[in-house]
């Protein structure tokens, strides 16, 4: 059974959107920081309770549309599963890993939207 994971957070910096091969076709990839903030009520405002940092990775026309329309600081909610990625330390040959979240799903949270403009459907005009 796969893991899943919903949280929601602000992007730390601009996503990058890159192009890799994969099983020699090229694939989108946009890749983006998120902090994933615990907020608790403290009378009638909200206070910051602990947070952290992932990786998060989304694939194919969502992650090109992702890199086009998200900016540093935009709230999002992120639905996906963590998958740990390895790798050998180019320097040392120690093996390192992180926890990556590739996300199925990113949503901008509307209370940070001041405007949304739509595309046509494909055969309308």
């Amino acid at each position: 059974m796969a893991n899943r994971f919903e949280g929601r957070g602000n992007l730390g910096s601009d996503p990058v959107l890159k192009y890799v091969e994969v099983s020699g076709e090229k694939r989108a990839v946009c890749e983006f920081r998120v902090y994933f903030d615990r907020q608790v009520r403290d009378g009638d405002e909200w206070r910051e309770h602990g947070g952290f940092w992932l990786n998060v990775t989304q694939w194919g026309k969502r992650g090109e549309l992702a890199g086009k329309l998200l900016v540093k600081g935009c709230r999002v909610l992120v639905i996906g599963s963590l998958v740990q990625e390895t790798w050998a330390d180019k320097d040392t040959g120690e093996e390192k890993s992180r926890l990556v979240l590739d996300a199925d799903s990113v949503d901008m949270d509307l209370v940070r939207v001041e405007s949304v403009k739509f595309i046509e459907k494909r055969g309308e005009s």
